[in-house]
């Protein structure tokens, strides 16, 4: 580990060096590129400057209290030495994470499809609480969200909203949350008190480039449509709607957010991008399970992944077994600490793989 470690620092100083040359400072897109790779190596770089400063602290520190007699400052010596070694200790475990191989798809926006579930219009209701949860979180990290495509139910609901996040890793924050949500609570409508249980889905693909995924003209067909819904005049006069199938997959994606036709299909088309995209992951990652015989998560949206409970005020990510007492928090787009504990918990399976021999 320490002569990659070695490795990376060398390059990161070549890196640095790089980034004061006049060459590729008058360069625009090589600087880009430049400072993204010193980006990406300096968490790597910073943390084991650490790891080997706390490690030449620990070698003076024995040194001191080999040669101490004083009660008092030998003392307060072995009490700064376990204070190193446990930092220490925190700092290596850092890196082997750091070290760990990087999903490619971490640093995409994303899109954001929730819907609605079996429970009627409480499913309805309950995904709508879902986007605005999203998106209150999004507004806490400074991405942009844009809706791209959306169905409102007759109460107020959503019964499917597809909406593109875009910002600094939003992929990496967000791309656990894919799975059956389920909300267990008394509706406004029930007369009896009882608790339902209905269910949204909720599905985080990273967004496609053009390079990743190629759409032959021949493999889809354009239909349009007039758009239904509030949106005042233009609504069922003009032909603004677009649905695009894709006919090799039978992937049909529809938009009708926009009044212009021609940004509609462009709206389309990035969501069939991503989702013809996410469908050739699925695929790479099947074949990597059968070849592994194990696999960090099967991404199956039809397992229940967490649980909103209103009467208990309590929400419980069944993957993990975390519970968090604090509904109302989550439901304001307060999910950091679900996040943080997922994150946590799915690097510590990809490093009892990487210790374990394919």
């Amino acid at each position: 580990m320490f002569e990659r470690l070695d490795q990376i620092e060398q390059k990161y100083q070549e890196l640095t060096a790089a980034l004061a040359s006049p060459d590729i400072v008058s360069d625009s897109a090589r600087y880009q590129k430049t400072a993204k790779a010193h980006s990406e190596l300096t968490p790597v770089v910073e943390r084991y400057r650490e790891y080997k400063d706390l490690t030449r602290g620990i070698a003076e520190t024995r040194t001191m209290l080999a040669d101490e007699h004083d009660a008092d400052l030998k003392a307060m010596a072995e009490e700064e030495l376990a204070s190193l070694q446990s930092r220490l200790e925190k700092t290596g475990a850092d890196l082997k994470v750091l070290l760990l191989p990087k999903d490619p798809n971490d640093d995409r926006n994303v899109i954001l499809e929730i819907r609605a579930g079996t429970g009627g219009d409480e499913s309805s209701l309950f995904a709508a609480e879902m986007f605005r949860m999203y998106s209150r979180y999004a507004e806490t990290q400074r991405w942009k969200v844009e809706v791209m495509s959306s169905s409102d139910s007759g109460v107020g609901g959503l019964k499917e909203v597809i909406a593109m996040i875009e910002g600094h890793g939003a992929y990496s924050k967000l791309k656990y949350e894919s799975g059956v949500h389920r909300v267990q609570r008394v509706p406004e409508t029930e007369q009896q008190g009882r608790v339902h249980t209905s269910a949204v889905t909720v599905a985080v693909l990273p967004e496609a480039e053009d390079v990743d995924i190629k759409i032959e003209a021949k493999d889809i067909r354009i239909d349009t449509f007039c758009s239904s819904g509030p949106g005042g005049q233009s609504v069922n006069t003009t032909y603004s709607a677009v649905r695009i199938t894709h006919l090799p997959t039978n992937t049909v994606v529809s938009c009708q957010d926009e009044k212009s036709q021609i940004k509609n299909r462009q709206k389309a088309m990035r969501v069939l991008r991503s989702r013809l995209y996410e469908m050739e992951l699925e695929r790479q990652q099947a074949e990597l399970a059968k070849e592994r015989k194990t696999m960090v998560g099967s991404g199956d949206r039809s397992e229940k992944i967490r649980t909103y409970n209103f009467p208990q005020n309590r929400v419980t990510d069944h993957r993990i077994g975390l519970t968090i007492h604090q509904l109302p928090e989550v439901m304001d787009g307060k999910l950091q600490p679900i996040i943080d504990a997922l994150i946590a918990h799915f690097q510590a399976e990809k490093l009892k793989q990487e210790a374990v021999p394919a």
